[in-house]
């Protein structure tokens, strides 16, 4: 990294690096009630391999999809589909990560299935670049959509909120039963990072106000103690380590799937996996993993987190 890119990194990196270390500090949101989980059930799964054969196995990890999705479940899979972009450029989650989580849903029995986002870019452009409708269409047809017109969106109050006290939220999400999220791992450029948590900001309509109107990280908490995934995949097949989210940046690719039930373990265990900006960060770096943290979202000390591997 030259000089000037690091420089620039500074310049951005004041915006989300976290002064210090933080403590343990959960909200009533749209989550459902209690899971039951296996003693031994690991807190992530990390699979390495081709796409869809890791995010199997990552999920299989966890106790196989059957143990998020029953028969006739309304399930809403959030993967990043926001850019126009291919594949390879890891701006958006790959389309056989998105394709192998409808194949296991429909596997076990779910009744509906949508694969959901409100793209920053021209909605068709977007899904077609992307692969993923494609790609889902090759299994079951009219599931993947971008939506951008305000009629799909419902006024949502956010009763845990700091800043952020209310938004409008997909009407599918809020009627869905399960709720996945499938973000790709990249940086971004007020973030940090764009991850799992930060994902949940394609299923709100105004996502502007939460850069302009609020603490970007502070708002990327609030919003999720509303909507909480019973899923994490993180795909972290290609990760963008600069110049996200839309790229070009330098993409590294790792050709690995993280799943957790616990999004803020998800994305802690995804920033110490990769170099993002040319060095290394700890998960309490990056402000928004860090309030969640404390705010008792879920768990950024991985390291005291069970932890199961496969390669496929």
């Amino acid at each position: 990294m030259s000089r000037r890119d690091f420089l620039k990194w500074q310049v951005r990196g004041a915006l989300w690096l976290a002064a210090g270390t933080v403590g343990m500090a959960g909200a009533a949101g749209l989550a459902g009630p209690p899971r039951a989980v296996a003693d031994d059930t690991p807190d992530l799964a990390l699979a390495t391999g081709r796409p869809a054969a890791a995010t199997r196995a990552a999920v299989e990890l966890l106790g196989g999809m059957r143990a998020f999705v029953k028969p006739g479940s309304r399930v809403v899979i959030k993967p990043n589909m926001s850019f126009p972009n291919p594949p390879e450029t890891a701006t958006t989650t790959h389309p056989e990560v998105v394709r192998e989580l409808v194949v296991l849903c429909r596997e076990a029995g779910a009744g509906r299935i949508m694969v959901l986002d409100h793209t920053l870019y021209e909605v068709e452009a977007c899904l077609e670049r992307s692969g993923v409708s494609a790609s889902c269409e090759s299994v079951a047809r009219g599931i993947v959509h971008g939506l951008s017109d305000p009629r799909f969106y419902r006024e949502t109050a956010i009763p845990d909120g700091v800043s952020m006290k209310t938004t409008r939220v997909m009407a599918d999400v809020l009627e869905a039963d399960v709720l996945i999220s499938a973000p790709v791992a990249k940086s971004h450029s007020s973030a940090g990072v764009s991850l799992s948590m930060k994902n949940m900001m394609g299923l709100i309509f105004d996502r502007g106000i939460m850069h302009s109107g609020h603490d970007l990280s502070v708002a990327i908490v609030d919003l999720n103690t509303l909507l909480k995934p019973a899923l994490v995949v993180v795909d972290a097949t290609r990760v963008l380590t600069t110049n996200g989210p839309g790229g070009p940046g330098k993409v590294d690719v790792l050709d690995t799937v993280i799943a957790s039930r616990d999004p803020v373990a998800a994305d802690a265990r995804t920033v110490v996996l990769s170099e993002w900006y040319g060095r290394r960060f700890a998960p309490r770096q990056v402000r928004h993993i860090a309030l969640a943290h404390e705010r008792g979202l879920g768990r950024m000390d991985v390291e005291n987190l069970r932890e199961a591997r496969v390669s496929v």
